[in-house]
């Protein structure tokens, strides 16, 4: 397959920076830039899973379903799923991927393995995993962590961490994963790190911390993430990364080239596609169709050469102004952007819902539920389901 990107897409790029950009492809005629791609996707829907693992899955803080995903294409059947918020378990019932599954809309704070009594009764799973992304801000502060008598918890109401704890020590899975932002390793959270690694050593589990960038395994982001991985049996290596540079690849032939992200996403770049929401008209627009592609809003700044500088280094937020290359991985896609936070296409428009899906690896034929704004909150919250699926084989290979 063929895109045909636009040169006339370029014409406000500083002059120096718009030939460096052009000498990076083949193919240029008069009027496009002819980029050759392989479309990558995969689809779940069509038929029903079958399990092929002995260990069964819950979900905890299911959200669209990136981890639930990635746990079934692992071959763990996930039997039950649960979230606070009712688009997110919408979008998981309108999936014929989950329809042997459990969906629970409800507050983590009110469940107890009390839930699950049936559920596990009829699934009678030989081994049992718990999986789920906690909310982060408990670790803003140590002081969050309290040990009750009976069970592990926090009497802070965003302490849902302290409650994913309480269920695995109610319910005594074989392992469990506990995904969050990378950003918990940060030293000024040390001390609750600690206290959550004594709590699962408490709770008789052996683990590892797995902090990743999921451009090394296959994903088309780059995307950094922790993961801790947790079993009853012995687990002390760390999934090895399956991609990198070019210098790394110098010196590790069994690495392959990282995702371009246009393999992914280069399809939706059809009119068929488009919406309202492509539009960018505003106070900035000049100011994006000036960034070449896979850069920010550092690109018109001074500290890199630009002639009358727009704007001042280290002044805004990274994914201000931030535009995608074609050949390289996509930058992080976020929950919540702001009118200009990136990333944006590298024609300078806004990605579509589609192209947000597939970067993060989500089955071409997967079903969202909500508004727009919505839909990309439950992407962009998401655990790319290709990457869970890695750190869920892992798990199980340990249990």
């Amino acid at each position: 397959m063929t895109h045909n990107f636009p040169l006339k897409t370029l014409q406000r790029l500083h002059e120096p920076r718009k030939f460096e950009l052009i000498d990076e492809f083949d193919q240029i005629d008069n009027e496009f830039i002819k980029i050759k791609y392989s479309h990558r996707s995969f689809t779940v829907n069509e038929a029903p899973f079958i399990d092929t693992s002995s260990v069964q899955t819950i979900g905890l803080f299911s959200g669209a379903g990136g981890l639930d995903i990635g746990a079934q294409l692992a071959g763990s059947k996930v039997i039950s799923s649960l979230d606070f918020n009712l688009d997110s378990v919408k979008t998981l019932e309108a999936n014929n991927f989950f329809k042997h599954t459990h969906h629970f809309h409800k507050d983590i704070k009110e469940v107890n393995a009390s839930l699950y009594k049936d559920i596990l009764r009829e699934n009678n799973p030989e081994k049992l995993i718990l999986i789920g992304g906690p909310p982060c801000q408990p670790f803003s502060k140590a002081g969050y962590w309290k040990k009750h008598e009976n069970r592990l918890g926090s009497d802070d109401p965003r302490n849902m961490i302290g409650n994913y704890l309480r269920l695995i020590e109610e319910l005594k899975p074989n392992g469990f994963i506990l995904e969050n932002v990378e950003s918990l390793l940060h030293p000024k959270n040390i001390v609750a790190v600690e206290k959550l690694e004594e709590a699962i050593d408490k709770l008789g589990y052996n683990h590892i911390k797995f902090r990743v960038n999921a451009a090394d395994f296959g994903i088309p982001q780059k995307r950094k993430r922790v993961f801790f991985i947790a079993s009853k049996n012995t687990i002390e290596l760390d999934p090895v990364k399956t991609h990198g540079t070019e210098e790394e690849r110098v010196f590790n032939s069994n690495l392959k080239p990282y995702e371009r992200v246009i393999d992914w996403i280069g399809k939706y770049d059809d009119p068929k596609y488009s919406n309202d929401y492509d539009s960018i008209d505003g106070k900035y627009y000049e100011d994006l169709m000036a960034i070449p592609p896979g850069q920010n809003y550092f690109a018109l700044t001074q500290k890199r050469g630009y002639p009358n500088p727009r704007f001042i280094a280290r002044k805004r937020y990274w994914s201000f102004l931030l535009k995608l290359h074609p050949l390289l991985p996509s930058w992080t896609i976020i929950a919540s952007p702001g009118h200009w936070e990136g990333p944006f296409h590298w024609t300078g428009r806004r990605l579509r819902l589609k192209e947000l899906a597939a970067i993060q690896t989500f089955p071409e034929d997967y079903n969202f539920i909500g508004s727009r704004r919505s839909i990309q909150k439950q992407i962009g919250n998401a655990v790319p389901p290709l990457l869970g699926k890695i750190v869920v084989q892992h798990l199980t290979k340990h249990l």
